[in-house]
């Protein structure tokens, strides 16, 4: 069996065949008419004359060409005949939608035996999963996918792809006004991970960064070299990983057949791979709508300016433990404030501006510039819209149009933040992304999602020698070599490390061994 073929033609199809003919498959079809997919879609179906209301085929063998995906929506058994089939007849790749394979192996007895099979089926032809629903591409319009989602078609945005297919369903349903542009699930990744979907995907000049839904870490080397992609190419990677509990563990198992292993471990690879963590769902948005539009941020400096001191003292004690500062007023900052607020305010940082300058559009582009010091890597105004089905929000424009024009005078990003997430409607997450701003839903998870970005945008001190031996570390002490023995190379860096050389210890991952190559016995 040769390695799976690059994932261009799956994931940007211009032809798809709907294997199935059950309400799964239907949906598949809906969704791809929805989202407004301008290629041919070819239903296979032996018995059915048509389904989602298109003339179906009898056999894969019978489609008019070459089909660049497929959505497999048939049951665990035959699905691996369809894949021999789809094989054959030359498709870019696959969606294994049926689940009780490896991930069910615990309970089914020849659901290891299956996943083999399924393996050996496709060859060389990619596809995702088992047991996971597929992909939306909301940048060419196509999406194989067997349930409604939320996405909306964009020009350019942030990928994001995950082992759940409930966990993407629901960040599709965001109204934070991040634009998605993929959202892909991996199931329990029998033959493609996480990494090398992710790595065909900041391939595409469209998306501008990625974020990661890791349940369980297996190819160790697999992420080193989707960490250097992304260096490289200048897109930072956000991760959400699951599996701090036992709970959690045993969930994981279960449901992709993915083993977390040490949690610390994970989490200490990610940070020295240069890929920001956050620890839930609403930070993770947050912080790829924040990298999305200004990326990484060049330190972790931030200016915060609201008109109530309740406002402010909330920013300023919401920031602890999460490595950011609040940097000091300086002296010009201090007499340019004064100038433009008078001298009933106190001067601080975070910034209580009262409500003398309320809707006063100049008075306010005053104050925001003024607060924008260059060393600051973002300026956020603290700003919660009334509601639209009882209030007017006239004047609150005002503050848009001012952190716009102060942005533009100063050159420091600047960020709206609604302390409570839905007091930042979506209709005005557009208007101020179209001012060129950052809104931030909810007081948590924006200054979350600051801090992330900032950690992305610390310098990166290069080490003289980059190996897997910090990472195992975390499972064992350093053990000396016998000098008449030559040290092996570590397949990481291709340096002489003593790391490899060593016994495994116990609880140190069996795949993170294997795909780091440890050469022992």
């Amino acid at each position: 069996m040769g390695a799976p073929a690059a994932l261009g033609r799956l994931l940007r199809p211009t032809s798809v065949a709907v294997v199935g003919g059950g309400a799964w498959c239907e949906n598949v079809i809906q969704q791809l008419r929805l989202i407004g997919f301008g290629g041919q879609i070819w239903p296979v179906h032996p018995s059915r004359a048509d389904v989602g209301g298109l003339p179906a085929f009898a056999h894969v063998d019978d489609l008019p060409d070459a089909l660049d995906a497929a959505f497999v929506g048939v049951n665990r058994q035959a699905t691996i005949a369809v894949m021999a089939q789809l094989r054959a007849r030359g498709a870019g790749g696959a969606v294994c939608f049926a689940s009780g394979f490896l991930e069910a192996s615990a309970e089914l007895a020849d659901g290891a035996a299956l996943q083999q099979g399924l393996i050996e089926a496709a060859g060389d032809m990619p596809f995702l999963g088992p047991n996971c629903y597929g992909f939306i591409n909301a940048l060419d319009g196509a999406a194989l996918w067997p349930d409604q989602h939320g996405v909306l078609r964009c020009d350019r945005g942030v990928a994001i792809v995950t082992q759940s297919s409930n966990i993407a369903i629901n960040m599709t349903m965001q109204k934070r006004g991040l634009p998605l542009a993929y959202v892909v699930t991996a199931g329990n990744q029998a033959q493609t991970g996480l990494a090398a979907i992710s790595m065909a995907l900041l391939d595409d000049p469209r998306v501008t960064a990625l974020g990661l839904h890791i349940e369980g870490v297996g190819d160790v080397a697999a992420f080193q070299a989707l960490a250097a992609k992304a260096r490289g190419l200048g897109k930072p990677i956000v991760a959400l990983k699951v599996g701090a509990s036992e709970q959690a563990q045993v969930a994981t198992v279960s449901h992709t057949a993915s083993l977390a292993g040490s949690d610390a471990g994970a989490r200490a690879l990610l940070a020295r791979l240069g890929i920001a963590q956050v620890a839930d769902l609403a930070t993770f948005l947050e912080a790829l709508k924040l990298l999305h539009i200004t990326g990484p941020l060049a330190s972790n400096a931030i200016a915060s300016m609201s008109c109530s001191g309740g406002e402010a003292s909330l920013m300023a004690d919401s920031a602890l433990g999460r490595g950011l500062v609040y940097s000091p007023l300086g002296a010009q900052q201090q007499a340019d404030l004064r100038a433009a607020l008078g001298p009933k305010v106190a001067l601080a940082n975070p910034l209580d501006y009262h409500t003398y300058i309320w809707a006063d559009l100049p008075a306010m582009t005053r104050c925001f510039a003024a607060m924008m010091a260059p060393d600051l890597a973002l300026g956020v105004v603290v700003l919660d819209f009334p509601r639209a089905d009882r209030c007017r929000a006239d004047d609150w424009d005002s503050v848009i149009a001012a952190a716009a024009a102060a942005q533009g005078q100063r050159g420091v990003p600047m960020a709206i933040l609604a302390s409570l997430p839905e007091n930042m409607p979506e209709e005005r997450c557009a208007q101020i992304m179209a001012a060129g701003l950052v809104p931030l839903c909810g007081l948590p998870e924006g200054l979350g999602s600051i801090a992330a970005a900032a950690q992305l945008g610390k310098p990166r001190v290069p080490r003289r020698r980059r190996c897997c031996r910090p990472l195992h570390r975390l499972w064992a002490p350093p053990i000396p070599w016998p000098k008449a023995r030559p040290r092996p190379l570590c397949p990481a860096s291709g340096w002489t490390c003593r790391a490899t050389a060593r016994p495994p210890h116990p609880k140190m991952p069996q795949q993170w061994q294997a795909s780091l190559a440890f050469p022992w016995s």
